[in-house]
């Protein structure tokens, strides 16, 4: 399956693009073909409705990613109890057909214990967009987040950590794969 994870954070250190670069490892000891697009390395021009945006290289391959997609993952850190502004300046780039029946994932990262209100933001979003969501979600915060920073290796994430993103991952891609044997029917 191909799979475009998107890192919606404009922080060259964020620990939800760590933990998305993660979800891109182990998605691809699945055998699974991922493309990351890390929205600090590659932004976004802002959305306006009278500019398709067809000129600017990186919208381009960001909007090429997205609908080529079997399933999609999105990741953002928590800001004010919300996801990213480039995050969701980047989804309203994108439209049905980018998300039509396909499984997504919602990922955060916060300072305090938990970030369930960019998560339902996330998904408020991907039904809007005709998105699947998946029934899980992974939300990262306080402690840890440790297991995610810059200088930390994947073998140092937390046990009941790891353990949770593996399972939720594995949910997620049995959903994607079930969505994609049941389109090509």
């Amino acid at each position: 399956m191909k799979i475009a994870i998107v890192a919606g954070s404009n922080h060259g250190a964020a620990t939800s693009t760590r933990l998305a670069t993660y979800i891109e490892y182990l998605a691809t000891q699945d055998q699974h073909e991922v493309t990351l697009i890390d929205l600090y390395k590659t932004p976004l021009p802002f959305y306006t409705p009278e500019d398709d945006g067809n000129d600017h290289q990186a919208l381009g391959a960001f909007k090429q990613a997205m609908l080529s997609a079997d399933a999609i993952v999105l990741a953002t850190p928590e800001y004010h109890s919300g996801m990213s502004g480039v995050l969701k300046n980047a989804l309203d780039h994108v439209g049905q057909d980018h998300f039509h029946n396909k499984a997504v994932l919602s990922v955060s990262s916060s300072g305090g214990a938990v970030a369930v209100s960019s998560l339902t933001q996330m998904q408020t979003t991907v039904r809007n967009l005709h998105g699947i969501n998946s029934p899980e979600w992974i939300s990262i915060g306080g402690e840890q987040r440790k297991s995610f920073h810059v200088d930390a290796n994947f073998k140092d994430i937390h046990p009941d950590v790891d353990k949770r993103v593996r399972r939720v991952v594995g949910s997620f891609l049995q959903l994607a794969g079930q969505l994609v044997g049941s389109a090509k029917k």
